[in-house]
């Protein structure tokens, strides 16, 4: 009886542990699941600064391609002997009605400074991005 009793306390201290471990096991799957949507959230939510350089009626760089995501553009003012901004918008929209807000400058650029835009955060698609006030071309902005 004390072999008989002795056993079944052996099975269930092992079931107890197996139990335990497979908790353990699950707990850290799903910590190692929350900080893999940690890390893409926090990829996700960086903000990249683009600089973009304007000219006397042009900017320097003429096409971006970007990945979806959230930016701040810095935009100089090279030698343009007036203040300068920054317009981006949808390809295709670029009346006033449709320019993305957050991306204007947050001051007009004066000659030999920089100024940034708020956060935009860009899908994808495609935009333009120009200088009403230089005046520039449109060039051409794609998010992938």
């Amino acid at each position: 009886m004390i072999n008989k009793t002795m056993g079944l306390m052996l099975v269930a201290s092992l079931a107890f542990v197996s139990c335990k471990q497979e908790v353990k096991n699950t707990e850290t799957k799903a910590k190692a699941a929350t900080m893999a949507v940690a890390e893409e959230v926090a990829q996700q939510t960086k903000v990249q600064n683009i600089r973009l350089e304007q000219t006397k009626g042009a900017f320097s760089t003429t096409e971006l391609e970007l990945k979806e995501g959230t930016y701040v553009f810095e935009i100089a003012n090279l030698d343009v002997d007036h203040e300068v901004g920054f317009v981006l918008a949808p390809k295709g929209m670029t009346d006033e009605a449709n320019h993305i807000k957050p991306a204007y400058v947050k001051a007009p650029v004066a000659t030999g400074s920089t100024s940034m835009t708020g956060e935009v955060t860009l899908t994808k698609g495609e935009y333009v991005y120009f200088c009403p006030l230089n005046p520039t071309p449109e060039y051409t902005l794609v998010v992938k």
